[in-house]
């Protein structure tokens, strides 16, 4: 059995949301005990990575109250370099929506990941999200769409495999990637903000896709 640990919800971002998402995302594996999924908060990872679980997924910026506090954070460098050496030695991490934003470009988990969030317009609009055919996810190529926060990244791309790609009258983005990293794999994954699409089945498809690579379960 894969032990997952899952930390979702933040100020801007609402726990029960993210998790109703992600619950529908491994309910088929949990289902048939392939996988246990703990929830905990961003202030347990370290004690958590302890236990060596098989995969970490992160739904949460690094800012903990940026409207009262903006220079608050939970990630210490201490906490970065732990999940560095995590992956390094063989485990799996999913930076998924907002577990993209406001880290240090300068950290180790931002140099881990190959990628951030660099802004997004204020307002939602109408997102098409296009997989990449021959990637190694073995997605589809079937582009869906759904009302989102069109997150733009900075993606190095010549060291990572983007499997996603966006677009929308505000512009076009790597929208998911994944790599090796050390004995470890990392996957980023851009959408979702709003019910609309974090319920959405073709994102689910595609998050499943990314979670079993990840968790080295894909066939």
């Amino acid at each position: 059995m894969k032990n997952i640990v899952a930390i979702v919800g933040d100020y801007y971002h609402d726990y029960e949301l993210a998790k109703q998402s992600l619950d529908q995302i491994l309910m088929p594996y949990v289902d048939e005990e392939i996988v246990k999924v703990s929830y905990v908060s961003v202030q347990q990872i370290s004690a958590e990575l302890e236990k060596q679980p098989d995969v970490v997924i992160l739904f949460a910026g690094d800012r903990t109250d940026p409207q009262n506090q903006p220079e608050a954070r939970w990630m210490t460098s201490v906490v970065s370099q732990q999940i560095e050496s995590f992956v390094n030695q063989g485990g799996s991490w999913i930076a998924w929506h907002s577990g993209l934003a406001s880290y240090p470009e300068d950290s180790e988990y931002v140099k881990m990941l190959r990628g951030y969030f660099l802004s997004h317009p204020s307002e939602h609009s109408e997102v098409t999200y296009s997989p990449i055919v021959g990637s190694r996810l073995g997605l589809t190529g079937e582009s869906f769409s759904f009302k989102d926060e069109h997150y733009f990244v900075e993606c190095a791309e010549d060291k990572t495999e983007v499997f996603l790609r966006s677009t929308s009258t505000d512009g076009a983005s790597a929208a998911g990637w994944a790599h090796f990293f050390g004995r470890g794999r990392v996957g980023c994954i851009t959408p979702a903000h709003l019910a609309e699409g974090l319920l959405n089945p073709d994102f689910i498809a595609v998050m499943r896709q990314l979670f079993l690579w990840c968790a080295d379960l894909a066939e």
